[in-house]
């Protein structure tokens, strides 16, 4: 198993449970992102953790063309 196929195990498990105490999957979501991004400031230099979460922002689109990915 990946990390990220570990990681989304992890998070279907967690809204599940969020679920079952009551909580609305995008709340639980934000708190899981807060809480993920609260814990990576205390292994990570805050510059290359915001560039990286920068970097998921400016991709959220799936529909976006990038010129990079044109032949």
């Amino acid at each position: 198993m990946s990390i990220h196929s570990w990681a989304r195990e992890v998070i279907r498990s967690d809204l599940h449970d969020a679920e079952a105490q009551g909580y609305e999957p995008v709340m639980a979501l934000r708190a899981l992102l807060s809480e993920v991004v609260q814990q990576s400031k205390a292994l990570r230099d805050p510059r290359e953790l915001a560039h990286e979460l920068q970097f998921l922002a400016d991709n959220l689109d799936d529909e976006r063309d990038y010129a990079f990915m044109r032949p």
